[in-house]
């Protein structure tokens, strides 16, 4: 099944893959039998419906989640039954595509108000006094 990220954005199932590996923590003795951990690997390399710059954010965003082979691999191991894991894999990839596609707004340099520079600048100079008003006294014979 594709993910939809958007209603301009599909991520078709071509670029995913599912494995299921066994987890550790709850589940007992069922934990040693069943494979419930989901291993979600999407092919950043091969995907089309993201342009370049999205691309360039989801890698920043994924951090240490992206391998060697330009894929980002996300492990779901928090629920019991793989359907939930599943369910929490493509959330968690969803969410993540989501964040790369909003472009970071643009910084506009300001310069600093007249008062403020005044106010650095008399900072300044009563540190100046106070630090001046440590040193020793020199008495002028």
């Amino acid at each position: 099944m594709p993910v939809y990220v958007s209603e301009s954005v599909v991520i078709p199932d071509s670029e995913l893959s599912l494995s299921f590996v066994r987890a550790s923590g709850p589940g007992g003795q069922n934990v040693n039998k069943v494979a419930s951990a989901v291993q979600l690997r999407f092919d950043l390399a091969a995907n089309t419906s993201l342009n370049e710059a999205a691309k360039r954010r989801l890698r920043v965003l994924a951090g240490r989640r992206v391998t060697d082979e330009d894929s980002i691999l996300i492990i779901a191991r928090n629920h019991r039954t793989q359907e939930q894991n599943r369910r929490e894999a493509f959330e968690r990839l969803t969410d993540l595509i989501s964040k790369a596609l909003v472009p970071p707004k643009p910084r506009k340099a300001t310069k600093p108000t007249r008062a403020s520079r005044e106010r650095r600048l008399e900072g300044k100079a009563h540190q100046t006094r106070t630090k001046k008003l440590r040193n020793r006294v020199r008495h002028d014979d």
